[in-house]
């Protein structure tokens, strides 16, 4: 599916007859942008209502090109956004129809190595805005001076559930990881978060995906059935962490463990860079728009992808420009900020270039806290509390 939106034009017609008619009125200038998403093969979710929407993503862009048409207007600028659809085999075709056209920017719904392959290809020809992928190599010994992320790190999310566990006083964790790589590198950030705010794991297991249906009993594995035994014998521990990045088993851990914990990371309270139960900071008016145009509730990649087509917007209107290089080189200075609905401007950093914002720890019902915790100071943004901070980072532009 590929499609255009065009919000501005429809706006003009409604401003009246007089305006429409004046032929001395300067034509608007268009910021051209592209979301190209790359579903990947992937079995149903655990449940139903995890199902992903045909939109996803889409639906946060055509919300973003409304809100840059909102000002947009009156500064003579024009916000497109076409929408194209890939699978991996066919992402880099698709990438190079985009950048054949001239587009500028480019945000992308990529696993981590479809990311970085789409941002070598991108080259100097675009900058691409990453609205997915969470791994911390990309913003650290694989980064590239082409990209932002808008997406958090594995980093920012652990850290930010890290921070409220040790406030709570519950430091000692009992770790489930799956098996697939990004499970284990989910593992691996909440290893380095433990230490970096003095939390202990006191002891880690691997839920190995054997594989099977989730639809069928023929030779599916009964993983509720196995939890409460899979739990069983370990250490004292305060909360159960899982790193699930494949939705396996996570979903089936709250209450079936067994010993009486609460579990955190991949289910139960959530790291999250949106949900659709925040209120605070004007965050319902901005739920109800998005739900008034998708007829659906919002998910993370919707608002990332949202938030990355708002950032081409504030700069067009800060430099007051539809110049690429113009609006590129401002996103990336430190005059820079855009308004997220998350209670604080939002800005990027200028080591790996990944977008500071806080982290949502969230149940399916409620936003239970909001990271950085109020303890965590930092010479120069509570927000570096969470992730990979300058002295840290592996990036090299």
């Amino acid at each position: 599916m590929k499609g255009r939106i065009i919000i501005l034009s429809a706006g003009l017609a409604l401003a009246g007859p007089a305006l429409a008619q004046d032929s001395a009125s300067p034509q608007p200038q268009t910021v051209h942008a592209a979301v190209l998403r790359v579903d990947m093969p992937r079995l149903p979710p655990i449940s139903r209502l995890d199902t992903l929407p045909g939109d996803l993503g889409f639906a946060g862009a055509r919300l973003a090109i409304e809100d840059n048409d909102t000002t947009g207007r009156f500064m003579g600028q024009d916000f497109e956004a076409a929408e194209v659809t890939a699978t991996p085999e066919t992402a880099a075709a698709e990438m190079d129809k985009l950048l054949a056209q001239g587009v500028p920017f480019i945000v992308t719904l990529a696993d981590d190595a479809t990311t970085l392959a789409l941002a070598d290809q991108a080259g100097d020809k675009a900058l691409v805005l990453n609205a997915r992928a969470r791994g911390d190599t990309l913003r650290g010994k694989d980064c590239r001076a082409n990209v932002i992320h808008t997406a958090p790190s594995q980093a920012m999310l652990t850290d930010a559930l890290a921070q409220f566990l040790v406030w709570k006083k519950w430091p000692n964790w009992f770790l489930v990881a799956g098996s697939h790589p990004d499970d284990i590198a989910l593992a691996d950030a909440y290893r380095r978060a433990a230490t970096k705010f003095g939390a202990k794991i006191v002891e880690e297991r691997t839920y190995e995906d054997t594989g099977g249906s989730r639809r069928s009993d023929s030779g599916h594995v009964q993983v509720q059935q196995q939890m409460p035994v899979f739990t069983q014998r370990a250490p004292a521990y305060d909360v159960l962490i899982a790193a699930d990045e494949n939705d396996v088993f996570a979903n089936w851990l709250p209450y079936e463990t067994w010993d009486a914990r609460p579990v955190a990371g991949s289910a139960g309270l959530v790291p999250r860079s949106w949900a659709p139960s925040l209120e605070a900071w004007g965050a319902m008016q901005f739920q109800n728009r998005f739900e008034k145009l998708a007829n659906r509730p919002i998910r993370e990649e919707d608002y990332q992808t949202w938030v990355a087509l708002r950032m081409i917007g504030e700069a067009a209107t800060r430099t007051q420009s539809t110049d690429a290089t113009a609006i590129k080189e401002f996103m990336l200075s430190d005059k820079f900020e855009v308004a997220g609905f998350k209670g604080q401007k939002l800005t990027v950093r200028d080591w790996d270039h990944q977008l500071r914002q806080p982290i949502l720890l969230a149940t399916p019902a409620v936003t239970a806290s909001v990271s950085p915790q109020d303890q965590y100071l930092h010479q120069t943004s509570a927000l570096d509390t969470l992730g990979i901070d300058r002295p840290e980072t592996e990036c090299k532009f």
